[in-house]
């Protein structure tokens, strides 16, 4: 896994890959946004849900343990081995709205979060257990959670939409 040297060398790698990942949705058809090929394992509409929908609990998880709540990961209705559940809920959640209206809804999203890193102390994002939530087996520090909910998955998704758009923009 990319390791930063610094809170603004993590912001910079996400805004850099988000960039890169929503710039791949300017050719994407509306029409097409739900087309499911056995290639790719989510729609273009599933991979935005998908982002937004971790982006989404990440800040909450951080809210309400800065709020003093009780902070349930990945969600009170959801537990770690019901992730694909947890994902058809963000599909569902997303599932009326148009690719531009996703796309708006994830800029904002990744906007947030980028102010929400700025906020943080370097210290606070490399030392392990900062928060209550990081905590887990892995001992994960906080820039870790953040770049495997936004650096990674926009790079992986930027393949997958890369993919899908060869067969199902291609095939007309």
């Amino acid at each position: 896994m990319q390791a930063y040297d610094s809170k603004e060398a993590l912001i910079a790698a996400v805004q850099k890959t988000y960039q890169l990942f929503d710039r791949e949705f300017d050719d994407v058809p509306e029409q097409k946004r739900n087309v499911r090929i056995q290639e790719v394992d989510r729609t273009p509409q599933e991979m935005l849900a998908y982002q937004l929908g971790w982006l989404r609990l990440v800040r909450g998880w951080e809210l309400d343990e800065l709020a003093g709540k009780p902070v349930i990961t990945p969600s009170p209705d959801y537990k770690w081995n019901q992730l694909g559940q947890l994902y058809q809920h963000f599909y569902e959640e997303y599932r009326g709205y148009s690719l531009k209206e996703l796309r708006t809804l994830l800029r904002k999203s990744v906007e947030d979060w980028c102010t929400w890193l700025e906020g943080l102390s370097d210290e606070e994002l490399v030392t392990p257990n900062s928060r209550k939530w990081t905590v887990t087996a892995a001992n994960w520090p906080l820039w870790k959670w953040v770049h495997i909910n936004s650096v990674a998955p926009f790079k992986s998704f930027r393949t997958k939409i890369r993919k899908w758009k060869k067969h199902v923009c291609s095939a007309g």
